[in-house]
């Protein structure tokens, strides 16, 4: 079995022969399949005529380009033995933010002869499918460093047997469509997040099983109703930890979805033993983790961390109608996953040196988009987004939004816990 990302550039790697196109059509839809002989016949009417080779892979990667752009897989048939040949194909997953995979085929002359001389209407002369072993076989070892995420090898004498399994990206959550309540910042104001769950009609319980780590404090809605948390549940605030166990318990009970934040992320790395910077009262998050006692604080480190640092960026529910991500997203991004989705999606765009405030005034996506990260004093809709930091560490109020029903709810927050700079000290 072959897992591989439901969106991605999978790059078929072998000699003529090899069984590339077989394995294409047996394990992917037609309209997935982008075959330089295809491509050929298109520019030419022959998939044989070799001098139209730099027209067909022109209109190739036009039309990659274009189902990338639109959230297609795309499957690239073609020899691809040398670098220079795949290198187009990582560029173009790293320009739509997806992921690249290299499907190689074993370079068994054996069988690529045979199978060359079965071909009812094209043969490869025989010296050209050694060359192309060679040069396979010489930068196989390149493949991780060209840029491939995922690479997969097969025996041609198999490939028959394989499964290809499309696994969903960490972010797809389409099939999740709510209700939903959608709570802002939290940093650490657990009074006021359970008070905010209460108004909202979660009741407090317990998980079955003690974990020394995680307790057992969660909470449930009696109307089927599930919290997303848009990160930033550390730093700042006096309780970090306490509000972070509540939280884990509900994802993992089925009841709540969290994004990471920026401090959710730094959390994690000072817990991992990175050296962060102490700024931003990351030093809350210190102190309440040391106060632990000192038998538990490694596997607390261990297992919050992990917590925080979630794999998913940002989420899309609801068939895609909803997006939640600390920082917000813009609609090229959703959906996506890299580095630079990640980052966005968690610290926010960077413009100019500074980290862009305003992006949802130029938002014309379709999806709602629901973010915090940026503290404010009112929520209100922009061109389909909302942020719902309304700055509770601050003294003032801790927000969710209600969706479907795109009602805000507040509450008050208990006390000043920390002081709100100008411009925010994020």
């Amino acid at each position: 079995m072959i897992e591989v990302p439901e969106l991605s550039v999978i790059v078929l790697i072998g000699a003529s022969g090899s069984g590339k196109s077989t394995f294409a059509r047996q394990h992917f839809r037609p309209s997935e399949i982008l075959s330089s002989d295809a491509f050929r016949a298109a520019v030419s009417g022959d998939e044989s005529d070799q001098s139209v080779t730099q027209d067909a892979f022109e209109a190739l990667y036009f039309i990659a380009a274009k189902r990338l752009k639109n959230a297609r897989l795309c499957v690239i048939d073609a020899t691809n033995v040398k670098p220079p040949d795949r290198s187009g194909y990582v560029a173009l997953a790293k320009q739509y933010h997806v992921a690249a995979v290299a499907i190689v085929f074993s370079p068994n002359p054996e069988i690529c002869l045979e199978r060359n001389l079965a071909r009812p209407l094209r043969h490869v002369a025989e010296q050209v499918v050694h060359t192309q072993i060679a040069s396979l076989r010489q930068d196989l070892g390149s493949l991780r460093s060209e840029g491939f995420s995922e690479i997969h090898y097969l025996d041609p004498a198999m490939d028959s047997a394989v499964e290809i399994v499309r696994k969903p990206l960490p972010c797809n959550k389409r099939q999740e469509h709510g209700p939903f309540d959608i709570i802002g910042d939290v940093h650490g104001c657990y009074r006021e997040m359970t008070d905010l769950l209460q108004v909202l009609g979660y009741q407090a319980g317990a998980l079955p099983i003690e974990d020394p780590v995680w307790g057992t404090c969660t909470w449930t809605h009696s109307g089927g109703r599930k919290a997303v948390f848009v990160g930033d549940l550390a730093d700042r605030g006096p309780r970090v930890l306490a509000s972070i166990r509540a939280v884990r318990n509900m994802v993992v009970s089925g009841n709540a979805f969290l994004v990471p934040g920026n401090h959710d992320i730094k959390f994690a790395r000072w817990l991992r033993g990175e050296t962060v910077t102490s700024a931003h009262r990351l030093n809350r998050s210190i102190t309440d983790f040391q106060e632990l006692p000192q038998a538990i604080q490694a596997p607390t480190a261990a297992a919050v961390a992990a917590f925080l640092d979630s794999p998913a960026s940002h989420y899309l529910f609801d068939g895609g109608k909803l997006v939640v991500a600390h920082a917000g997203l813009g609609e090229d991004l959703q959906g996506r996953c890299s580095e630079t989705v990640r980052e966005i999606a968690i610290f926010g765009k960077l413009v100019g040196g500074t980290y862009d405030r305003n992006w949802a005034g130029n938002y014309r996506g379709r999806a709602t988009v629901v973010y915090g990260h940026f503290p404010i004093t009112e929520s209100a809709w922009v061109n389909g987004t909302i942020n719902i930091d309304t700055g509770c560490v601050f003294g003032e109020r801790l927000t969710a939004l209600r969706y479907p029903e795109m009602e805000l709810v507040s509450v008050p927050a208990h006390a000043v816990y920390d002081v709100f700079i100008k411009p925010p000290d994020l």
